[in-house]
């Protein structure tokens, strides 16, 4: 490194001899040279121009070097600047008192030109490698800052890529058993209703046989009786119907895994938002029904007069998936309370051009440290091996990004917990 092409040097002296003598030595060898003549415009000086050395004398009117010196150590600006005081020989309690107040070294009077080369040489090299040694921690720290962030977002482009090609081979399991589902559920409803008009006809046949033949031989009043013929008319009508409503139920969960099988579908489309919203409530049925320590949790839907939304439907289906399953478990947590009924109420509702969906839980709620790290990724409150820390990081990102709409978080402990999906109609 050349010290005297890259360092600047203020003089503060009000003896004009002194002045010329160190500007001439310094200038010579390259440094960049200011000169003023008093502390008050030294310390004016520094406000606007930060020199790499300052050559302060002691004795100056006004305020002199010990208090230009005390004032330029007490900023947090000019504290670093190192300080070489000028002051005679004899002068001894000047340089133990200049060296007390914060000067690294002192030069003697009269100047001599080699002295004040190696006093300023030596300090302007210890500067530099300071200032070096510096900036190279500060640039391993952020290195090491960088390198810890690409870390993170690694880790989360990779979970965001694993949790979606799990979602998108749910979506692919779910449509193929819709499938198989579907053929033979349709096979039996259609011939269900071809069955009820069989029995019927055989029915009114067997009351037409009893008017006729009132008095069968008794091999057929022992069937008649065996069979409970009145019970069996009466009853088989009831069997056909109620095979009819189950046919019909099987049909509505196949329709709603049509529905959630969407999960793979990359274009944006319109669709109903209270489709995908019962298909997932449907995926999920099995963990909302009774359990041994809990009660069965209540889903309350309270829809609005929605159009059908232009959204990614499979990314909006992995959002009520997750924010389901979340008021699911804060519910599970909450179990032992006893004095609620496990709920999770769903309202949904249009303001102006944009849709609202409401997601809320009667659970044990959040505090506001953990309500504020919701939407960091990996943040999770659920035990070890339990939970990514992903789902509502995700959540927000398809919300806010995809969507271009807003997921905002309302809890207290003790006072549930209620999400709010806000996005556009249309994403045009």
């Amino acid at each position: 490194m050349n010290i005297t092409q890259q360092n600047s040097i203020l003089i503060v002296d009000d003896t004009p001899n002194n002045i010329r003598i160190l500007f001439n030595i310094l200038h010579e060898v390259g440094f960049q040279v200011s000169v003023v003549k008093s502390g008050e415009l030294a310390l004016e000086k520094v406000t606007f121009i930060k020199p790499d050395l300052i050559l302060l004398d002691v004795m100056m009117p006004g305020i002199d070097g010990f208090e230009t010196c005390h004032h330029l150590k007490s900023e947090e600006s000019t504290k670093d600047i190192p300080v070489i005081f000028m002051t005679a020989l004899a002068e001894v309690e000047n340089k133990v008192k200049g060296l007390k107040l914060g000067a690294v070294d002192y030069i003697t009077k009269p100047i001599q030109v080699e002295e004040v080369l190696a006093r300023v040489n030596v300090h302007l090299a210890l500067r530099n490698t300071q200032i070096q040694l510096i900036n190279e921690i500060h640039d391993r720290r952020q290195a090491e800052i960088e390198l810890q962030q690409t870390l993170q977002e690694l880790q989360q482009t990779q979970t965001q890529l694993v949790q979606s090609e799990k979602m998108s081979s749910l979506g692919q399991l779910v449509a193929g058993v819709a499938h198989e589902i579907n053929n033979p559920v349709n096979f039996i409803y259609g011939n269900l209703t071809y069955a009820d008009e069989y029995i019927q006809d055989l029915l009114k046949l067997v009351q037409v046989y009893q008017q006729h033949y009132s008095n069968p031989v008794s091999e057929v009043q022992t069937v008649i009786a065996g069979i409970e013929l009145d019970f069996l008319t009466a009853d088989l009508p009831k069997l056909i119907a109620s095979m009819k409503v189950g046919a019909e139920r099987i049909r509505e969960i196949v329709l709603s895994l049509r529905v959630f099988s969407r999960l793979d579908e990359a274009e944006m489309k319109a669709v109903d938002i209270h489709e995908c919203i019962d298909s997932t409530v449907m995926i999920l049925g099995h963990r909302l029904k009774s359990q041994r320590d809990r009660e069965e949790i209540q889903v309350i839907r309270e829809y609005g007069n929605l159009p059908l939304v232009e959204c990614y439907p499979g990314q909006l289906n992995q959002v009520f998936m997750n924010i389901i399953g979340n008021a699911i478990d804060a519910l599970e947590i909450s179990k032992d309370n006893t004095e609620i009924y496990p709920t999770i109420h769903i309202r949904t509702k249009t303001e102006g051009d944009r849709v609202i969906i409401c997601i809320a839980d009667n659970g044990s709620g959040m505090t506001k440290e953990v309500k504020q790290k919701i939407f960091d990724p990996f943040f999770t409150t659920k035990p070890v091996g339990i939970g990514t820390g992903m789902g509502l990081a995700i959540s927000y990102q398809i919300v806010t990004e995809k969507h271009r709409g807003s997921l905002h978080c309302v809890s207290q402990p003790g006072q549930g917990t209620e999400f709010a999906i806000v996005i556009p109609v249309k994403q045009g």
